[in-house]
């Protein structure tokens, strides 16, 4: 089964689901040396928020927000996620942490 999506910008998140833009794999170093692909273990555990949804009711009913908004760079679980194309939609609860500068 496949998303037939135009547009990344038209899909909305629902809920406390975040859309996360996964880093790319660095292939090579600052001084130009390539990387072999062994040692990249996978995708790096950090990406970018797109979109975020409008958070989750709690058990009191009251929608708690989601802890991130658009933009912030995030630290990422090695697994999970729902993948659509190449982008990650995640739970807010599955995010580890925001990277500040």
């Amino acid at each position: 089964m496949s998303l037939s999506i135009k547009s990344i910008k038209s899909l909305a998140p629902l809920l406390d689901r975040v859309l996360i833009q996964r880093a790319k794999v660095v292939e090579k170093t600052a001084s130009g040396l390539y990387l072999p692909s062994a040692a990249t273990h996978g995708p790096p555990p950090e990406g970018t928020v797109l979109a975020v949804g409008p958070g989750a009711p709690g058990k009191d009913g009251q929608v708690k927000p989601v802890s991130v908004k658009e933009g912030d760079r995030v630290v990422l679980p090695a697994f999970g996620g729902v993948p659509i194309k190449e982008y990650q939609l995640y739970r807010d609860s599955e995010i580890l942490a925001i990277l500040r500068e």
